[in-house]
């Protein structure tokens, strides 16, 4: 019998296959699946033209069979079958689609999905395979072919007897090597694992024989072994059911059997798109966070199915980073895949699925935040800090999407707040948005900086994340009000400046002095237009804050940004006075006064003091 060789170039592609297309190895499996499904695809089509030809669902079925003692591995259908001239054109050329060639003659457009686009995936099934061998009968015809192949060295083809319409593929399985355990491939537990991660949700069911345990007839504690032919995929995959037919119950238990996390979803979103592109989409929003969330072990991205085999357990590309906690998958039959089936052709139709996604994320945050207020807290609680994240990334780019999803504390409502809540109860008179930077609310509430905004009655938003700032520094103003730290400069609503103008000019040789006590640690020493009751704050000139300034400093590639500090002295302290007079006739005494209130508004700041010995020392001073 004559051995035909491969065209030069297919002997190539065959090489690749074998050793670089595929990243893992278990893929052959879903190949030749696919390529199952897609023969018994081709009967309904024609049963559809043809009026001679019935389709009845339970004719159709794919088999797998393992024999561990001829280390063969066979996949069995009951599809349309193959002639001598299809084996030829189909597998003796790689690369020559025989499913694409049948849609083009079928004019196939809509249903079914016919899988295989590219003709290449078969070959999938060399890198576990020492010898590969299809016996085929086709549709219509009385005789049956086989075509056999070592691999690149060439194929033979030649007649044989086939009693069913339909193909047999068998492969003869590699000897295991170090790194390889090929023997897996023919474990009853490694194939259904493998069938129900890839396949799972192929139209046909997939039977397999599977070894099971039973009381021995008779006997109370005797078990015996059996052998039962069963269905190993689940065929109609959830997100094609009508969502009126499925329960909150379904979807839990998809989330679980899919393990998207070990919690219970706070909500869950069934996408169906019948459009320019179609695509089928459940998509889950986490209640907890994940303990590698913040780590570089964690992976975003949804599973990736095309007509119900996945294709990504991860795509990345489906979801932006500041929504990267959501879980679930999406199936399309229109998207581009590459000649492996394992990773997508960044086109068009990847893009527009990914602006639907986040756009039907953002409207079901926004529905939970309206509706169900309580869950939304839950979920900010876990994922708020991810969505602040995504303001400040990308310059900001994003803002726009997620400002309306940002919450803090509100020193009046003592609650999580929106900006759209603070601003609809803003007195017609307030001009900024205010906040406050902090460790944590209690450490907020005994700023002095807080005291003239609270008594203007005026809200206040407590920052205790260190992104906090950061992100609304990015985002600048929400609603045209600009947003104020109450440690800036300027608050914009200072009282008695004249008065406080004239105590600056009246005093400015003391704080010259001062300031130069202090040398470089602070920018200014000023009079304060906020202190009430407190004696002494440090604020921040510039776009640098404290708060900014401690979070950078803690970084690992620490740069030493510093902000431009300012000692504000309240002028109506009895410490004022003793300032005063201490200036006027002992300068060493002054010096110790101003030592120990730059320390002071170091704590208060919860800023390192630079010497704490000579802290500690100056107050014993202050005591004798």
């Amino acid at each position: 019998m004559e051995k035909k060789q491969f065209q030069a170039e297919s002997k190539r592609l065959l090489d690749m296959m074998i050793h670089s297309i595929y990243t893992q190895k278990e893929v052959f499996l879903r190949e030749l699946i696919s390529n199952a499904s897609d023969a018994i695809d081709k009967i309904y089509y024609k049963a559809l033209t043809d009026d001679s030809l019935s389709f009845n669902q339970d004719d159709y079925y794919i088999k797998v069979v393992a024999d561990k003692e001829k280390r063969l591995l066979k996949i069995i259908d009951t599809g349309i079958g193959m002639t001598k001239e299809d084996l030829e054109n189909n597998l003796g050329v790689i690369a020559k689609s025989g499913s694409l060639a049948f849609k083009a003659e079928n004019e196939i457009k809509d249903g079914h999905d016919i899988i295989g686009q590219f003709g290449v995936g078969f070959y999938a099934a060399f890198m576990v395979a020492d010898v590969v061998t299809v016996i085929s009968k086709a549709l219509g015809s009385d005789e049956a072919y086989k075509w056999e192949s070592e691999g690149a060295e060439g194929y033979t083809i030649e007649p044989t007897t086939k009693n069913e319409v339909g193909t047999e593929i068998i492969l003869k399985i590699k000897e295991n090597t170090e790194e390889e355990s090929y023997e897996d491939y023919l474990e009853e537990y490694r194939l259904k694992s493998i069938i129900k991660k890839y396949s799972d949700f192929i139209r046909y069911p997939i039977k397999m024989e599977v070894t099971k345990n039973r009381k021995k007839e008779g006997s109370e504690d005797e078990y015996e072994d059996y052998v039962e032919e069963e269905t190993i995929n689940s065929m109609v995959p959830i997100w094609r059911k009508n969502k009126s037919e499925l329960t909150e119950e379904d979807y839990e238990s998809f989330y679980n059997e899919k393990r998207y996390g070990f919690d219970k979803p706070l909500k869950h979103i069934h996408i169906s798109v019948d459009g320019t592109i179609r695509y089928n989409s459940i998509l889950y929003i986490p209640e907890n966070i994940p303990f590698d969330y913040y780590s570089k072990e964690y992976e975003k991205g949804l599973e990736l199915y095309s007509s119900g085999v996945l294709i990504m357990n991860k795509c990345a590309d489906l979801l932006p980073d500041y929504f990267g906690f959501v879980k679930g998958m999406v199936d399309s039959e229109d998207l581009s895949l590459n000649i492996s089936r394992e990773m997508l052709q960044h086109d068009r139709q990847l893009k527009l699925i990914a602006k639907n996604i986040t756009k039907k994320i953002k409207s079901e945050l926004q529905s939970l935040l309206k509706n169900e207020r309580e869950k939304y807290e839950t979920f900010y609680n876990s994922f708020g800090r991810q969505l602040k994240f995504g303001v400040y990334s990308d310059f900001g780019m994003n803002k726009e999407t997620l400002q309306d999803l940002l919450m803090f504390y509100s020193s009046k409502e003592k609650k999580l707040v929106t900006l759209d809540e603070y601003i609809s109860r803003m007195p017609e008179d307030q001009k900024y948005i205010y906040y406050a930077t902090g460790e944590s609310i209690e450490r907020i509430e005994k700023l002095p900086q807080t005291e003239l905004v609270a008594d203007k009655g005026y809200e206040i938003l407590y920052f205790t994340e260190d992104i906090d700032e950061f992100a609304i520094k990015m985002l600048v103003n929400y609603k045209e009000k600009e947003f104020k730290s109450v440690s800036s400069g300027d608050l914009g609503i200072e009282e008695n400046e004249k008065d406080t103008d004239v105590k600056d000019e009246e005093n400015k040789e003391l704080f010259a002095e001062m300031k130069t006590i202090l040398a470089d640690k602070v920018k200014d020493v000023r009079v304060s237009k906020r202190l009430k009751s407190h004696p002494v704050c440090l604020t921040a000139d510039g776009e640098v804050t404290i708060e900014m300034e401690k979070i950078l400093n803690a970084m690992p590639d620490n740069q030493n940004v510093k902000a431009d500090k300012v000692l504000e002295i309240n002028p109506n302290h009895e410490v004022f006075e003793s300032l005063k007079k201490a200036f006027e006739n002992d300068k060493e005494k002054l010096s110790l006064y101003t030592n120990l209130l730059y320390n002071q508004a170091l704590l208060i700041e919860g800023l390192p003091i630079h010497d704490p010995v000579e802290f500690t020392n100056d107050i014993c001073k202050v005591m004798v």
